[in-house]
């Protein structure tokens, strides 16, 4: 499998902790990891990189190629997939599915509004952010932090993991990344609290952005 992707995107870092995480499951009962079975290959998305959109039209990132040629794009949905293919426990657990989805598309939706206050401020300036829409998205990034911030704390955050709290800690960490000054963890002690102890796993140092 051939998996597109860049060092900075958030929706690409989440699938490669899958990766990571899947692996590690997977070698605890001495068995191939995904690791082993896709190829990273690092592309510019901006740059219309022939291999990228021949795997994805839309120019986005990630972008997965399965051995048998199959191209899949969206990130939650490459995670899904990749979640499919091992055998062990799953990071979508069954018995828990709606509570993992719900916190997926917590994260998600954080993940998105940051992003495109990004973009938006490289393409538009600064002064995007007082558009009617840059408005709602930050109005969108504070609520959002507030219901996870309610909704989870240090105590919560097992030895396990699943694809909710991989979503999450991605989109806490891009927020730190690229928007320092929305200050998040000085808000929200408790949920810092939690990201810390997610993102303490390696598969999120090993994919730290940078």
């Amino acid at each position: 499998m051939e998996l597109f992707l860049n060092a900075t995107s958030p929706y690409a870092r989440l699938v490669r902790i899958v990766v990571l995480e899947k692996t590690v499951l997977e070698k605890a009962a001495l068995e191939k990891g995904l690791a082993e079975a896709v190829t990273l290959r690092w592309c510019d998305p901006w740059a219309d990189d022939a291999a990228l959109l021949a795997a994805n039209p839309a120019g986005r990132i990630p972008a997965l190629m399965t051995d048998d040629g199959t191209t899949l794009s969206e990130s939650l949905l490459i995670a899904v997939y990749l979640d499919g293919l091992g055998r062990r426990e799953p990071l979508i657990p069954p018995a828990y599915l709606a509570r993992t989805l719900h916190f997926a598309g917590l994260g998600q939706a954080l993940m998105d509004a940051a992003f495109t206050t990004v973009i938006s401020r490289k393409h538009q300036g600064n002064e995007s952010d007082d558009s009617v829409l840059g408005q709602r998205r930050q109005r969108a990034i504070q609520r959002t932090l507030a219901r996870l911030a309610h909704e989870l704390d240090a105590s919560q955050a097992s030895s396990s993991i699943t694809l909710g709290d991989i979503v999450v800690a991605v989109a806490l960490d891009y927020l730190t990344f690229r928007l320092p000054e929305v200050s998040w963890a000085e808000q929200h002690p408790r949920l810092a609290q939690w990201h810390h102890r997610v993102s303490a796993r390696q598969s999120f140092v090993q994919t730290a952005f940078q």
